[in-house]
């Protein structure tokens, strides 16, 4: 396979490198605990797939301050890996959510400290406002800022039946908006495993993701966790998880139309806490499933972009 990239895809582990001169690290803090669909706005309903951890494996600190927070594992992480350039990852639940002042607040916050080289912001795209474009530009021209919005699928009825809340037109609304109101790092989070997910659906996923022009993407298959909506489904058999074989099959499908200019994060959702997932059970085994799918790559001959550079020829 001839390729750019030392795997079949491009890994957001080379945009950092080749960006901040070594490997970084990311330190995951929480700083808010609800959403709009837990408040219950308009009528919404906690996504199907989300647990009281907001889609985000439970933190020990989460109840620690944010300096706390990132003190703990800046040298917890630190120490395991030498590490010396960190991201700060306001991760859980939606992140902006709250006062934009507090959000500005805790930003800087973040990047008072020590070897933080940047930020790190998981939202979702009906949580967008003027207000809060001005502050990530102006964090943005300080430092470093990557927004990563939870798209999860382009399919309006998907949507729908993840319990979503937004729509694919607020999705494009809100790239739109921050591709040209702000310089900040854009990445989508997709979910595939959905019920009556086609590969068509996959293929016009990665095509219009190359429209956007955002800089990566972040890949997860849809699990079950204790104490969702989705566990119902589960168990009333109404929902089947993806085996991990047509997972893989799906991330290669997906890629294969994907720019090459784009980055890619994790190609896989972990469970770190088992005791809270049901299933399937490969989402324990983080990275045994990584290599997976990178060895059907290899294996099916593909790499990201391909399938574009045969329908150029």
């Amino acid at each position: 396979m001839n390729s750019k990239f030392e795997t079949p895809y491009n890994p957001i582990s080379s945009f950092y490198k080749d960006k901040f001169g070594e490997k970084v690290y990311k330190i995951p803090v929480t700083t808010v605990d609800t959403c709009p669909n837990r408040e219950g706005l308009k009528g919404m309903e906690t996504c199907i797939f989300c647990d009281v951890w907001g889609s985000a494996a439970r933190s020990e600190s989460s109840n620690l301050t944010l300096d706390h927070q990132i003190k703990k594992y800046k040298n917890h992480i630190g120490k395991r890996f030498k590490a010396k350039k960190f991201l700060v990852y306001f991760q859980a639940y939606t992140n902006s959510f709250d006062k934009v002042q507090t959000i500005k607040k805790n930003f800087h916050q973040a990047l008072e400290h020590e070897d933080v080289i940047g930020i790190v912001v998981g939202t979702r795209p009906d949580c967008i406002s003027p207000a809060l474009l001005r502050v990530w530009q102006e964090v943005h021209e300080q430092s470093f800022l990557s927004v990563e919005l939870g798209a999860q699928t382009f399919d309006e009825d998907q949507l729908v039946y993840l319990k979503r809340g937004h729509t694919h037109k607020q999705t494009l609304s809100a790239i739109k908006r921050i591709k040209s109101e702000t310089d900040v790092d854009l990445g989508l989070h997709f979910m595939f495993g959905l019920p009556g997910e086609t590969d068509q659906e996959i293929i016009e996923m990665a095509l219009e993701t190359n429209t956007l022009k955002v800089d990566n993407v972040k890949l997860h298959n849809m699990h079950v966790l204790k104490n969702t909506p989705l566990e119902n489904d589960f168990f009333d058999g109404s929902f089947t998880p993806i085996s991990r074989n047509e997972y893989a099959r799906r991330v290669g499908l997906f890629l294969s139309h994907l720019e090459p200019s784009i980055y890619v994060h994790r190609l896989a959702a972990l469970s770190s806490r088992w005791d809270e997932l049901i299933a399937p059970d490969w989402c324990k085994r983080k990275m045994e499933t990584h290599q997976f799918i990178v060895d059907h790559l290899y294996q099916s001959h593909s790499q990201q972009g391909c399938k574009l550079q045969v329908n150029t020829l």
